[in-house]
């Protein structure tokens, strides 16, 4: 069969499933599963004798929408929380983790950007992060705990403040990914800045490996979480420039949908790093070095494991669950 004919045969069953899928317009879980398998069949034939036909695309994309689709409706998972962050955000992070890779090379080019700029401009640092600021790190560098400043305030008054401004940092980073992606660039671009140059001014003081320590006993989940929120504003930002098959406004609201499950699912692990910084973090200097050390591995490896390596077992277990039936 011609592409075109092909094309012409199953172009309204397509479109009327992606219909479905966009509205959630199923009556129950066997429906969509049945239009699922036709629809990899169709994938399937498609692969096979147009290897090079943009049809691949859309149908790879409606699949993937299908595999959430179907794991949200399963019958036998009633916790909705639960499936929340053990099966839906995993498989959207799967399906989008393009943008999250690109999220970690923004960061790292800006974060490289603000260490270069400080090692080689000895005005940078306090360009950036105030006089105030210098000249109060400098006093607790000479009294021997480069990192007093998360001392100060209470245990109680220091979580909760800082946890509101990280959660109003990841959200500003997301909406701003309402101007196709650039605004969500630029909050990384300033908190990546302040980053470099902060850890340079510390390498040049000789105190780095003292402001490892404590920085990154919350820094870990912090910094990373903020990446994974301008993932989300970099996605609602294509859904507005590359609206492919949808129109401009329904893919707007469909990245809109998918930009805010991401951001909500890093709220547990900021409200986390907030506490390690308002509990644990002042007395980073004090706690033997295996314990900061620890502390910063394990909180790295869980957020790592979730939003990196969790997505592909999901995705894996859920194909395995799927291919007796296609």
């Amino acid at each position: 069969m011609r592409e075109v004919a092909f094309i012409k045969q199953n172009k309204e069953k397509w479109l009327s499933f992606e219909t479905a899928i966009f509205n959630d317009d199923f009556k129950n879980p066997d429906e969509l599963a049945s239009q699922y398998i036709q629809l990899i069949n169709d994938l399937s034939y498609a692969q096979t004798y147009y290897p090079k036909s943009k049809i691949i695309t859309y149908l790879n994309q409606l699949a993937a929408k299908a595999f959430q689709k179907i794991y949200k409706t399963k019958r036998e998972d009633s916790n909705r929380i639960l499936t929340f962050w053990k099966t839906e955000v995993p498989l959207i992070m799967h399906q989008y983790r393009k943008f999250v890779y690109i999220a970690f090379i923004i960061f790292t080019v800006f974060t490289s950007i603000g260490v270069i700029s400080a090692a080689n401009d000895g005005e940078f640092v306090r360009s950036i992060l105030g006089d105030e600021y210098v000249n109060m790190t400098l006093e607790n560098i000479e009294a021997g705990n480069p990192v007093a400043v998360y001392k100060s305030g209470s245990n109680w008054g220091s979580f909760i403040g800082i946890t509101v401004n990280n959660l109003r940092v990841g959200i500003i980073a997301f909406v701003m990914g309402v101007f196709g992606g650039l605004g969500t660039v630029y909050i990384l671009f300033k908190n990546c800045i302040m980053l470099g140059s902060f850890q340079y001014f510390f390498y040049e003081k000789n105190v780095f490996w003292e402001s490892v320590r404590g920085i990154w006993i919350h820094g870990s989940m912090e910094i990373f979480a903020i990446v994974i929120e301008a993932a989300a504003g970099l996605i609602l930002g294509a859904s507005i420039l590359f609206p492919g098959t949808y129109s401009r406004f329904t893919s707007f609201k469909e990245g809109a949908k998918t930009g805010i499950k991401i951001v909500i699912s890093t709220f547990p692990f900021t409200f986390f790093a907030g506490f390690l910084e308002g509990f644990i973090t002042r007395y980073s200097q004090e706690m033997p070095k295996m314990i900061s050390v620890g502390i910063i591995l394990v909180t790295l490896c869980c957020i790592s494991y979730y939003y990196l390596v969790y997505p592909f077992i999901v995705k894996k277990k859920l194909k395995a669950e799927l291919i007796p039936f296609a």
